[in-house]
């Protein structure tokens, strides 16, 4: 098999765009990590041209994976959180090849967990938990309470995520586990969600009054990206927001999180009058 693998990822090897190549071997415990294959092959380049390529392959009764992916693409993952695998693939792959110690680099940078990185990780994770805890809530309050669940099922993974981080730790595949060890009071807020023998509405309840608690307790350290951000200048627009290159990663869910820090008075928003003298512009700025 090891031929096999090797054949796989020599020719790109070779190539001078190629900067790495690792190998994920799966087993019965770790199907999660590789999708049910048996191995996976995640070559890194930086070639333009195409974030993500991928082909797969078998072997006799193993399936084989290959996933050649841009250095760009990989650091939006590793920035945003949005590929979970990615992480594990990283600390758990074995080096079968790298240019210039391109990936013994990565991996180091990630185990060090730069502050700035950390922080917009945070940053993003806290979005994510205003959101889904925002819409949960609504849903509550209409008596829709399997949606609210699922909301709330959901900011409760944001809140743990953004706990771990917090303390230097990259969420993994199985962030649960992690939780139980380093966060177990948010581990038993998930646990009374899931096991409680108290009707959905009341367990969500509970859930909403202590989950009160966490979230203000996380604002200062959650929002301190976007307050940091908007300390540039005075006043902002939406669209000027929207538009600036730190906050932009955060997508549709930076309306929500603007309209919670102004709420919780984080923000202050000021009027200036248009044109049209009916219609006013509105703006954010940190509430001094």
């Amino acid at each position: 098999m090891e031929n096999i693998l090797r054949t796989l990822y020599q020719e790109r090897a070779s190539l001078p765009s190629t900067l790495g190549v690792l190998l994920i071997e799966g087993t019965e415990h770790s199907d999660a990590i590789t999708d049910t294959f048996d191995f996976i092959l995640l070559i890194i380049t930086d070639e333009e041209n195409k974030n993500l390529f991928v082909k797969q392959y078998e072997a006799g009764n193993k399936k084989i994976g290959l996933h050649v992916v841009n250095k760009h693409q990989l650091k939006d993952w590793l920035m945003r959180g949005t590929n979970r695998k990615i992480f594990d693939w990283l600390f758990n792959g074995k080096i079968m090849f790298d240019r210039n110690d391109y990936l013994h680099s990565l991996i180091e940078e990630l185990n060090d967990f730069p502050f700035h990185e950390r922080k917009l990780r945070i940053g993003l994770e806290f979005a994510k938990l205003i959101r889904r805890y925002h819409d949960g809530r609504q849903f509550f309050e209409q008596k829709h309470y399997m949606d609210a669940f699922n909301h709330v099922t959901h900011s409760l993974h944001h809140l743990g995520r953004l706990a771990l981080i917090e303390k230097g730790f990259h969420p993994e595949v199985t962030v649960w586990k992690q939780v139980k060890s380093i966060e177990p009071e948010i581990y038993k807020m998930y646990e009374e969600l899931l096991y409680s023998e108290e009707p959905l509405n009341k367990r969500l309840e509970l859930l909403f009054l202590v989950s009160d608690f966490f979230i203000h307790s996380k604002t200062e350290l959650g929002a301190s990206h976007i307050l940091d951000t908007l300390r540039e200048k005075q006043r902002w627009s939406m669209q000027e927001i929207l538009d600036h290159h730190e906050l932009k990663i955060y997508g549709i869910d930076i309306f929500i999180v603007l309209e919670y820090l102004v709420q919780k008075e984080f923000l202050q928003i000021s009027i200036e009058e248009s044109k049209s003298k009916i219609i006013n512009h509105r703006y954010y700025s940190i509430k001094s």
